[in-house]
């Protein structure tokens, strides 16, 4: 997560620098979104300090004191990836006036972002973070209006995060059919099965 104490940071430009030099200011954002970059271009093997600190014109040395070592750059990676997951969906819900329909449309954003940004997605569930879970990280906004989603939708469940687990292993489980080519991308398609299980809406 960007957090403003990292604004600390300020690489001042010199004129031993390239062109393109990072003399901005919030060096941990910087890097975050080069790695995220790299991602978007299939480019996730470079993913090391010393790649990314190339792409933003620092030495290495200097992304230390934001990223101790590469795992904790690829969590600061994968923990922005669910928080833009979570964005994804909120304005999904809002947009869809909240209810089953929001819900419904939850689960279509959550598929969608699978599918539009694959490694981001991947990394971003494959990381083995300690006491890490869908509530406990950027994923805080997702977990939520799940829970939420569960109440309007499946009303009637007797276990409401049992219920919600369901609903986000149907979601979780069809994404990774997609990745996977077992199935091809088809947002209509998507949007049936997501609503057999979010609410029964076709």
């Amino acid at each position: 997560m960007m957090h403003s104490k990292d604004n600390s940071v300020n690489i001042k430009e010199s004129g031993a620098k390239a062109a393109g030099a990072y003399h901005h200011g919030d060096l941990r954002a910087a890097v975050i979104a080069a790695g995220l970059k790299r991602l978007a271009e299939g480019d996730g093997g470079e993913l090391g300090l010393r790649a990314l600190a190339r792409d933003v014109g620092v030495s290495a040395t200097a992304l230390y004191r934001h990223f101790p070592d590469k795992e904790a750059l690829l969590d600061a990676l994968a923990d922005e990836g669910l928080r833009r997951l979570g964005a994804l969906q909120a304005q999904a819900w809002l947009k869809a006036g909240g209810g089953v329909a929001g819900f419904k449309a939850t689960g279509i954003a959550y598929v969608r972002f699978a599918h539009d940004e694959p490694a981001l997605f991947r990394l971003s569930f494959t990381r083995q973070m300690s006491q890490r879970s869908m509530g406990s990280d950027g994923g805080e906004v997702a977990y939520n209006l799940l829970r939420a989603g569960v109440g309007e939708a499946l009303p009637g469940a007797a276990d409401p995060d049992t219920a919600a687990l369901h609903a986000w292993a149907l979601v979780h489980g069809l994404a990774m059919l997609i990745l996977d080519r077992r199935i091809e991308w088809d947002e209509a398609r998507v949007a049936e099965v997501v609503g057999l299980t979010f609410g029964g809406v076709g």
